[in-house]
């Protein structure tokens, strides 16, 4: 491991890179509770596979942005530790498979040659902050929301408030009202507005809060319909410190934000935001946009020759896929994927080929495709050839025919039935039986091979979602089928109905049986989700229910898209849905390490940082000692509270007043370095008396 230690200038980086090899090799021999191990590697962007003993690993790409170097640099982290493919995400990362555990340390420290990091693209921590791929060039843009995104990507990244949440944080910004990066359905969504104030045009958003897909979709609350710019950074701070103290840890399938907006009800949770401002070490973050480095044009020589193979076919490609930027005179190229999935090889044709005539800046959009930007008119033509020769010219981006889908059983422990799988099939009916479709982008198909939504089945037009059946004492797979999701615009979203569950062998047919009703019974000028709306929920299922019907089935029912052997279920444990550590020693240990990361923040002068790790300390102490008495608490407050009653009332611990009036010092005081010493004493303290309680504890138990 030595060469990543001495090539990487970054401090930070490197001690993150090498905290992970050491935490391997403890793990390894022993020392490292495997599901401590686990929160470990998740936060640092290692995800367990449906196949034992090899990894997922996510790479983080805040909004989607990579340079050509960037992507070049994937291409050949994916050839040397993984299999050669790149899968793009809903999340606008890239994912690669089946990497050794024991060389992801010397893979991360490669990508960080290029600026690009893994750490908490999974885990129980702030994700991917997503943004429309058009962001920057988007003719319906009040201003660019890159910049945001970009800071507010920085500012959380390492933050001690959101290293060890409840559940992971998903943050979208989109670029315009048209809301195409889905603001309604995260936990933090934002809309860029513009409006006069004493005849100067001030920037803000409209912030929503409280999101979420998933088993139980929720759509996001409008927190606040214009927030300025500098204060939208503290407001997430804010909400992510309430979401710390009193999100639920021990059902995990209740612990994203939206479940603590319903728990509380918006005005109390809105009370407790509110509460947290004094103790934000920022009370106003001005982004400095303007110093924000803008993607530039290509300078651009004369291409080599080309030819065009199908003249109709790439106007058909420049209609679908291509549109104006906002930047007069030059145009963006959308790259349809199929299914997420690009080779290392095609993608370094296409890096060389495409350098002299696309912008050093490509985007992964959230449809799983890719965005060239700022390409001359007359450049179009050779852009097309490229992709054709390379056989990643299908027109129709982000249209009925170009199908979101997650990995699916492919590689997902969650997953219960194929979404690559049908995926593929429905692309073929669509191709075959519906050409037209590729110009209808009304219509979104999405798939995902469990309920959790990855593939955002439950915001879909069209939606399925991975499940099962029984027949004869036989299990099949099967899809359950969604209609009527989408985005209506400007923060307001649909989530989809649940319709009817069918085998997965029949899904060509609904979508036959859906497109063809559709098309004979529709309204001119009415759109899918208008159609749905007017006929209603009922008269759909009657209009599936006979694919529903399990008394004729063939043998091929029985054996899922792109497998050959009989369907069974094998569903593993999720990893990204949290991880509930009870272990009294690890917990313990963790406070130490706290205690350390803390001290080290107060010698730098971050005491709002130092502070928080203090806090971080008192929970983690307590729940400790909690558990070693078999009491289980869900939530930090919880903790605090349950300290009180088995350890203060009963004399065990003596503070000044109680231990929650302690450890509650933290939203009551101003970071300032006097307070940030007192309570990171009362912190040292109290941990070395826990620890001394724990000692005297073990040898009562042992005499």
């Amino acid at each position: 491991m030595q060469s990543f230690r001495t090539e990487l200038e970054n401090p930070i980086v490197e001690r993150d890179i090498i905290e992970l090899e050491k935490k391997i090799r403890a793990f390894r021999e022993g020392s490292i509770p495997e599901e401590k191990f686990r929160s470990l590697r998740l936060a640092r962007g290692v995800y367990g596979q449906r196949q034992q003993g090899v990894q997922m690993v996510r790479i983080k790409l805040p909004y989607g942005k990579m340079t050509l170097q960037q992507w070049h640099r994937i291409t050949e982290i994916s050839d040397e530790y993984s299999t050669g493919n790149l899968h793009l995400t809903t999340r606008q990362d890239i994912q690669i498979h089946f990497v050794s555990l024991d060389r992801t340390p010397e893979l991360w420290s490669k990508l960080e040659l290029d600026d690009i990091t893994i750490r908490e693209a999974c885990g129980n921590t702030v994700r991917n902050i997503t943004a429309s791929d058009r962001a920057g060039i988007d003719p319906d843009e009040p201003f660019d929301v890159t910049p945001y995104a970009d800071a507010a990507f920085r500012y959380f990244l390492r933050n001690p408030i959101c290293q060890d949440m409840g559940r992971k944080i998903k943050i979208a910004f989109s670029s315009s009202d048209k809301d195409s990066a889905w603001a309604f359905m995260h936990d933090f969504g934002m809309i860029p507005k513009v409006k006069e104030v004493n005849g100067k045009t001030v920037r803000g958003f409209k912030v929503l809060v409280g999101g979420g897909l998933g088993a139980q979709p929720f759509l996001a609350k409008p927190a606040f319909e214009f927030l300025e710019e500098d204060l939208l950074i503290p407001y997430i701070e804010n909400v992510l410190r309430v979401f710390d103290r009193y999100g639920e840890r021990a059902s995990r399938h209740k612990a994203r934000m939206k479940f603590l907006v319903q728990k509380l009800g918006w005005d109390e949770f809105d009370r407790l935001v509110k509460e947290e401002y004094k103790a934000v070490k920022n009370k106003s973050i001005k982004v400095d946009y303007e110093g924000y480095q803008n993607t530039v044009p290509p300078v651009t020589d004369a291409v080599p020759a080309f030819t065009i193979r199908d003249q109709q076919q790439y106007e058909t490609w420049k209609a679908t896929n291509v549109f104006e930027q906002k930047q007069k005179g030059y145009f963006a190229a959308y790259v349809k994927v199929t299914l997420g999935n690009i080779s290392s090889v095609t993608s370094r044709k296409l890096i060389e080929a495409l350098r002299p005539v696309i912008a050093d800046d490509v985007r992964v959009t959230a449809n799983q495709g890719l965005l060239l930007k700022y390409i001359l008119p007359e450049h179009l033509p050779y852009v097309y050839s490229v992709l054709d020769a390379e056989g990643f010219a299908a027109p129709g981006f982000d249209s009925i025919a170009d199908i979101t889908a997650c990995p699916g059983t492919d590689t997902c422990n969650l997953a219960i039935s194929s979404s690559t799988g049908i995926a593929e099939a429905l692309e073929n009916v669509i191709a075959a039986e519906f050409p037209d479709l590729v110009h209808n982008k009304d219509i979104k198909i999405k798939i995902s091979g469990c309920m959790n939504s990855c593939g955002q089945h439950g915001i879909a037009s069209i939606g399925f979602h991975g499940s099962s059946l029984k027949s004869g004492g036989k299990v099949l797979p099967a899809l359950q089928v969604l209609l009527g999701g989408g985005i209506v615009g400007d923060g307001e979203g649909r989530v989809a109905d649940k319709v009817i569950k069918v085998p997965s062998r029949r899904g060509p047919d609904v979508l036959r049986a859906l497109l063809h009703n559709y098309e004979i019974n529709a309204l001119p000028e009415e759109k899918f989700n208008q159609y749905y709306d007017r006929q209603g929920e009922k008269y759909f299922y009657e209009l599936l229910k006979p694919l529903a019907d399990l008394t004729s089935l063939s043998d091929d029912a029985f054996v899922d898209w792109g497998q050959a052997q009989q369907f069974a279920t094998a569903i593993g444990v999720g990893e990204c849905a949290g991880v509930v550590i009870d272990l009294v020693a690890t917990l313990l240990l963790e406070a130490e390490e706290k205690l350390e990361l803390g001290a080290a923040a107060l010698v730098q002068g971050a005491y709002a940082d130092g502070i928080y790790h203090a806090y971080s300390v008192f929970v983690q102490g307590a729940k400790a000692l909690l558990l070693g008495e078999g009491i289980a608490c869900n939530t930090q407050t919880g903790v605090i509270n349950d300290f009180d009653k088995n350890f203060v009332a009963t004399g065990l611990f003596n503070f000044e007043k109680d231990f929650r009036s302690l450890v509650l010092q933290i939203n009551e005081n101003e970071p300032t370095e006097t307070f940030a010493g007192t309570y990171f004493k009362q912190a040292e303290e109290f941990y070395a008396k826990a620890q001394a309680y724990r000692i005297q504890k073990a040898a009562t138990v042992q005499a």
